[in-house]
């Protein structure tokens, strides 16, 4: 399941949500911050792979809550972390913290942060399911002003290695690529960014 449409949140937000794409990937926690009021305590962490869009769900969801979001939080200073998870508890406004891993794998140094940081409810966006990263792939050429007919499209995403990352890198390459030969994203033009990215047809033969 895989849709470009608004979170399902009751109120407004001020960034654009058709940015971000729902789908398998991400929809458990999408529906977990739906139904924020409902959190055993005012927290939640959401952890996912790099550019999965989870600073994006983090800030409209801020926006659409009054809650508070903290991005990268197992970077973020312990202090702040903790007062932020007592504020929330006391205003009873949801905190969002967004980081790569659970707290459970953070180095935590405040025994009072930690206790509350391992009570807190735990979210993750998955790597990028095959629907996803054809429509994250379309999105970001789309973005870019640039044409690729669909087949072309879905003949790049069986072939890139599931990651937010690379989905990112090849629609890096096909740009460059399409510039180079001053055309739209044709086979050929997906061919060679493809093998800016070390993946031939030999290649893919052996994934």
């Amino acid at each position: 399941m895989t849709d470009q449409i608004a979170l399902p949140f009751a109120w407004p937000a001020d960034e654009d949500e058709r940015d971000f794409i729902i789908s398998d990937a991400n929809q458990a926690a999408v529906r977990h911050l739906e139904h924020w009021s409902l959190w055993p305590v005012m927290a939640t962490v959401l952890t996912g792979p790099r550019k999965s869009g989870r600073s994006l769900l983090g800030r409209i969801f801020a926006n659409k809550t009054g809650g508070c979001f903290i991005d990268d939080a197992e970077e973020q200073d312990e202090e702040r972390l903790f007062h932020a998870w007592n504020a929330a508890q006391a205003d009873h406004k949801p905190l969002l913290l967004a980081a790569d891993l659970p707290p459970a794998r953070w180095r935590i140094k405040l025994p009072d942060l930690r206790s509350r940081l391992l009570a807190t409810p735990v979210v993750e966006i998955e790597k990028p399911d095959d629907i996803l990263a054809l429509r994250l792939i379309e999105k970001l050429i789309q973005a870019r002003g640039l044409i690729a007919r669909p087949e072309v499209v879905r003949y790049v995403q069986v072939r890139i290695e599931r990651s937010y990352i690379a989905i990112g890198r090849i629609v890096d390459a096909l740009d460059e690529a399409a510039l180079a030969r001053r055309r739209p994203i044709t086979l050929a033009v997906a061919r060679e960014a493809l093998a800016t990215m070390g993946v031939t047809e030999d290649t893919y033969r052996l994934l």
